[in-house]
């Protein structure tokens, strides 16, 4: 009788025990179930559910004509999660090969980062690649969408346009001074991903991404091309260590074209120097020797002291400043001449004596007026204000040389510029690299009667008797100027090295373009007017042609 109690306790204690317990679990599932069931799904989700970004559509660059300048092409990324890559002696050489890599990188690539969950393996893959590549089905190898970008003008427009790196974001030029603009937004897609990572489910977009804006220039594809050819050339033949052009519309500001040698193309920038990269036309600074003399008797006429028939005695060929002396090239006496003579032949002589017999005030004020020592606003990443010396102090001998384009240090743009105030009746206008419906406004930096009298004057250095005759261009008439400067060295001017300028305005009864042209430390010939200036015609006239420019009415 007590075996049979003691067997029926222990079987109700058992039986109690089990039902407990089964209470116990189905009390447990009902409070996972019900009181934390949305607790629960929110942790779930967030350990598989996952937002990951869309790439945005990089905007366009395009030229005034809505030529493409840079373009994003989709792309994509090829990456592993070394945690997880298995792959089949077969599959890794179609993998390599697909990547156009050797099997010993691929391996390195996921071994060396073998803790990680995350490496590129190449980016900038072509999407029928990536999509072939995914078809090998090899644990932990994926693809993610992404954007190159690609320069259809190549060399032509690389310094100006400037590129973007790996992740399409401006690095240099226009890339990166609008790169806000350009850029867009990514967008969110929230996505399933398993216990490896691989996506399993899409939930649909959160936020779409927003595509950039494209950007229109004020650049002319065609004028652009043009000059950089001419330029190229130009360097090429006469073997020079580098090259600018900058071409301007006159009535507007904008930039039609600005081309630099040497360049390099952007879209494949593999072993090329950062050296390369800059725009010369608005960073680096030359002393512009005699194209600055157009300034020095601008400033002469619009002291009321001279007029274009002044009478300058340059004889006997030389100058002496307190000790120092001035020649004329090649110590020619150009003897007895006009103002408009002293321009005509760049006599250092003429334009030195009519500086000094005004305040030096009135040079310095005019310089700046036109907008020099200055940076022209463009925008432009880098770009260089330029040197101008303080006036107070100066000895006679540095603001004669300071007349005749030394001591003072320009880009290539604010010669341009500078020239454009000639062309535009005396307004300095803003420069800008966007095509513009209205112009912005412009200040007087000159009267427009000087400004009219310098273009006359400046048409007669193209005569045969004058130094630019070589920048004459048929059925136009055309005003200009040479320059040849020595270059600066460490310890004092090179000279067997030089600047070559050309600056010039056509037509001069419409003026349409300015046109600057310098040639660095050109060989053998090095005169202005013998290497720029042939420069400067070919690019003008090409220029006048592609816009429609008519020619001259009194030339057709």
């Amino acid at each position: 009788m007590p075996d049979k109690l003691a067997y029926s306790w222990r079987y109700y204690f058992l039986s109690a025990i089990l039902v407990l317990a089964a209470l116990g679990v189905i009390s447990r599932i009902a409070y996972l179930g019900v009181v934390k069931r949305n607790f629960l799904l929110n942790e779930s989700r967030s350990r598989s559910v996952r937002e990951v970004d869309i790439p945005a559509h990089r905007g366009m660059i395009k030229d005034r004509n809505g030529e493409p300048l840079a373009i994003s092409i989709p792309m994509a990324a090829i990456w592993a999660n070394p945690q997880l890559v298995s792959a089949t002696s077969e599959q890794l050489i179609m993998l390599s090969q697909m990547l156009n890599l050797p099997i010993s990188t691929v391996e390195n690539k996921v071994s060396s980062h073998s803790k990680r969950d995350f490496v590129y393996l190449k980016r900038g893959v072509p999407p029928e690649i990536a999509v072939n590549i995914v078809a090998l089905h090899i644990p932990g190898i994926y693809s993610n969408r992404e954007y190159r970008r690609y320069y259809p003008e190549a060399e032509a427009t690389a310094q100006v346009v400037g590129f973007t790196n790996i992740d399409d974001v401006g690095q240099e030029g226009l890339e990166l001074a609008y790169n806000d603009w350009l850029r867009g937004v990514p967008g969110k897609m929230r996505v399933v991903k398993d216990r490896i990572g691989n996506i399993v489910a899409n939930l649909g977009i959160v936020t779409p991404p927003q595509r950039g804006r494209d950007l229109i220039l004020s650049i002319d594809r065609r004028v652009q091309y043009l000059a950089y050819q001419e330029l190229k050339n130009t360097v090429l033949s006469h073997q020079a260590d580098s090259g600018s052009v900058v071409v301007l519309q006159v009535k507007t500001g904008e930039i039609i074209a600005m081309a630099n040698v040497p360049t390099f193309n952007p879209n494949n920038r593999a072993g090329v120097g950062s050296n390369s990269f800059r725009n010369r036309a608005v960073t680096d600074l030359f002393e512009p020797g005699s194209t600055m003399k157009t300034f020095s008797i601008a400033s002469a006429l619009d002291s009321g002291k001279y007029f274009p028939t002044s009478i300058i005695n340059t004889n006997p060929g030389i100058f002496i400043i307190n000790g120092n002396k001035v020649y004329d090239d090649e110590h020619k006496n150009n003897g007895v001449i006009n103002v408009t003579q002293v321009l005509q032949k760049s006599s250092n002589i003429g334009v030195a004596k009519m500086t000094l017999s005004l305040p030096s005030e009135r040079l310095l004020n005019l310089l700046h007026s036109v907008g020099f020592a200055q940076t022209t606003m463009s925008g432009f990443p880098g770009e260089a204000s330029g040197i101008l010396p303080d006036h107070l102090g100066w000895r006679p001998f540095m603001l004669a040389t300071l007349a005749f384009g030394y001591g003072i240090s320009v880009t290539a743009l604010q010669l341009t510029q500078a020239y454009s105030v000639i062309a535009n009746a005396g307004v300095l206008r803003p420069v800008t690299f966007l095509k513009t419906e209205q112009p912005a406004a412009g200040k007087q930096a000159l009267t427009a009667k000087v400004a009219k009298q310098m273009l006359i004057m400046l048409e007669s250095v193209l005569d045969i008797a004058g130094t630019g005759k070589r920048a004459a261009i048929p059925g136009y008439t055309v005003a200009g100027k040479t320059g040849t400067a020595w270059i600066a060295g460490p310890g004092g001017y090179y000279t067997n090295r030089y600047f070559s300028v050309f600056a010039g305005i056509a037509p001069v009864s419409n003026p349409e373009l300015a046109v600057v042209v310098v040639v660095k430390n050109p060989h053998g010939q090095y005169y202005g007017g013998l290497v720029a200036a042939p420069a400067f015609a070919r690019i003008m006239e090409g220029a006048l042609r592609i816009l429609g420019v008519p020619p001259d009415a009194a030339n057709q």
